[in-house]
């Protein structure tokens, strides 16, 4: 397939998990791609993994914090300079930490919303403005997730942010609609990857218990879902979050032997 091609995408937070199952998609069809993270020598590895699978110099590494809005502005400047523009921006850097409300610490909230809701605010900021200079009728996905639907236990900060980035979704569609932007979300449910497979070995049979479909999601189900939203066929979808979760939001229970974080 190669509905993207010369197609110029930025993902950040895609060193591994989702953001780099984003970026293999997107290159397998086609696009240019910037693909950043905080950890410069990952960012590199993954572009290089990446390039070798498709055979093609189809992704450059982008090292940097989207919680640095200076730096992220002139990520997105140096990379549509060289490239000639963006077409799609995907919001995807995230972090998530666990605790309980009435110990939850200040420093820890912080960084979570200075990752998660500026991030994600600025890196489509950032990207809209690139867009409209150069009359652009661009893309500009964000990540939530169930969480930001269905309340969970020691994740009431993260889940803020994630409820947030739906309501940005909605407030940015009408903001830049004018210009032919089109601004949606993916509300990701349990999702096998690196970081959820450490932190519970046992997290594919757990989820694949609770969810209506029994099965639990891959990278692949997540990036499908925001490759479509990012296409020409989702031209008149705007302000929507997509939930990818097999169900799970319907009734939303917890895996039995499911830890308590």
């Amino acid at each position: 397939m190669s509905r993207f091609e010369n197609k110029r995408v930025l993902v950040t937070g895609a060193g591994t998990g989702i953001g780099f199952g984003i970026c293999l998609d997107f290159a397998r069809e086609g696009a240019t791609v910037a693909l950043n993270d905080v950890d410069a020598q990952l960012a590199g590895e993954a572009a290089r993994r990446i390039n070798r699978a498709v055979g093609a110099e189809n992704v450059h590494p982008c090292a940097g914090d989207v919680a640095d809005v200076a730096a992220l502005r002139e990520m997105v400047a140096r990379f549509a300079a060289q490239s000639g523009g963006l077409d799609i921006a995907v919001a995807n850097a995230g972090i998530t930490n666990y605790g309980e409300f009435l110990t939850y610490a200040p420093e820890d909230f912080d960084r979570l919303m200075a990752v998660n809701l500026r991030g994600s605010y600025f890196t489509a900021q950032a990207a809209a403005r690139t867009m409209i200079e150069r009359n652009l009728a661009g893309r500009i996905l964000l990540l939530s997730s169930v969480t930001g639907v269905q309340a969970h236990r020691n994740l009431s900060a993260y889940g803020i942010t994630k409820a947030g980035i739906r309501m940005m979704a909605k407030a940015l569609a009408l903001e830049l609609g004018p210009y032919g932007i089109t601004v949606n979300a993916i509300a990701a449910g349990a999702t096998l990857t690196e970081r959820t497979l450490r932190d519970d070995p046992g997290y594919e049979q757990n989820w694949n218990e609770v969810a209506p479909n029994r099965r639990t999601a891959t990278v692949a189900d997540i990036s499908t879902a925001l490759l479509f939203l990012a296409s020409d066929e989702a031209r008149h979808v705007t302000g929507q979050t997509l939930v990818v979760d097999g169900g799970w939001t319907i009734y939303s229970p917890l895996p039995r032997d499911h830890p308590q974080a």
